[in-house]
């Protein structure tokens, strides 16, 4: 889901299939696993993971801290986390292959696949295209303050449930006139996808990404479905200001975030996802081409602009990548790429609830991608 603004011995991952231990160098300490230290260190996450794959498909795989606060396991390297909104990218994708197929036109009104169904205070699915879904310009209101509960106490909400949570408020704005982040828009996206296909999203998304790109350990989870299935480090959440110590929240249900927020991924996987995105290996040249057409988060800043599903990230003056970020209570993860085929994510198992671990999360991909 969005974005949102216990110290521990650090360890190190040791190798794993098709890739290699974070190495020791002489030049000095490896930026990498010194950010992944800042967010157990400064950002009070019990635990932390990265894995850095190079332009040939070789991996680096970094842990810190611990896995497991009550039996002070380590961090599993490479293991499964919830990975939030990154799903969005996911989703994306799926809408998009479906443009290629001429089953979904971007300029498509909601209306022209689910008649009469997204309705609210200023709200009209006549007016909003799929378009503006996927680029956060249709002026949904989001849902994800009213659901956290429910995803913490493990109550299934099917999609039509978070949706007409989100329904009772009013529309943020007039469609495509500002951009505004929503996880609403992903709900009326995945909903199109199964509009379309007659099928679950979670059947698309493992039919035309998971499979195709053998990523093994990645899946989305069924409905009910609270645990993880793989090894894993346990997520935990904590309210602002701390009052009390973290709590494990590793067995939740992600359902309420659905097309926006529920899959479980490895950060290998997700490099593997990213990069083979754009190098053209998911979508035809037009549909990738239009995914990357961005427009701004906010006027007159270039550091980060909105595609569709898909961030462009302007690291530093010469570094430019690709990705998302996500949230969920337990987990909070970065994934880019870059067009030479590098990728990088980071995950941190706590939910990032202020700027600084934003911006630490961030920088452990920063390290990886640009500071070489």
């Amino acid at each position: 889901m969005r974005k949102r603004l216990a110290l521990t011995a650090l360890a190190l991952a040791t190798a794993v299939t098709a890739g290699f231990a974070a190495p020791a160098t002489a030049a000095g300490p490896d930026p990498v696993r010194q950010g992944l230290e800042t967010l157990v260190r400064s950002d009070r996450a019990p635990g932390a993971l990265a894995s850095v794959m190079d332009a040939n498909g070789k991996f680096r795989t970094y842990t810190a801290g611990t896995g497991d606060r009550d039996t002070h396991a380590k961090v599993p390297r490479d293991g499964q986390v919830r990975i939030g909104s990154v799903t969005k990218t996911f989703t994306a994708v799926v809408v998009m292959q479906l443009v290629g197929e001429g089953k979904i036109r971007l300029n498509d009104r909601v209306d022209d696949h689910l008649p009469g169904l997204v309705r609210g205070k200023g709200i009209d699915g006549h007016h909003i295209t799929v378009q503006q879904l996927l680029q956060h310009t249709s002026g949904l209101p989001d849902f994800e303050d009213d659901v956290t509960d429910d995803i913490l106490e493990r109550r299934y909400l099917s999609p039509r449930d978070s949706l007409d949570i989100a329904l009772k408020h009013e529309a943020a704005f007039e469609p495509g006139t500002k951009w505004s982040y929503s996880n609403t828009n992903y709900l009326v996206a995945g909903l199109i996808v199964e509009k379309v296909t007659g099928r679950p999203l979670a059947e698309q998304i493992d039919k035309r990404i998971i499979q195709p790109l053998g990523l093994r350990h990645t899946y989305f989870p069924a409905p009910g479905e609270t645990a993880i299935r793989e090894r894993h480090p346990q997520g935990y959440h904590q309210d602002e200001p701390p009052v009390s110590p973290p709590r494990d929240v590793t067995e939740i249900d992600p359902s309420a975030s659905w097309a926006a927020g529920a899959m479980v991924s490895t950060n290998s996987d997700l490099n593997r996802f990213f990069s083979a995105l754009l190098k053209g290996g998911l979508l035809p040249d037009t549909q990738l081409e239009q995914m990357l057409t961005t427009i701004p988060v906010r006027k007159g800043e270039d550091r980060y602009s909105m595609g569709l599903g898909i961030m462009k990230v302007r690291l530093s003056k010469d570094c430019v990548a690709w990705g998302h970020n996500g949230g969920i209570p337990g987990y909070g993860t970065w994934a880019m790429a870059t067009a030479d085929g590098r990728a990088a994510s980071a995950t941190m198992t706590r939910e990032p609830k202020t700027g600084d671990a934003l911006t630490h999360l961030e920088g452990v991909v920063d390290a990886a991608l640009c500071r070489r």
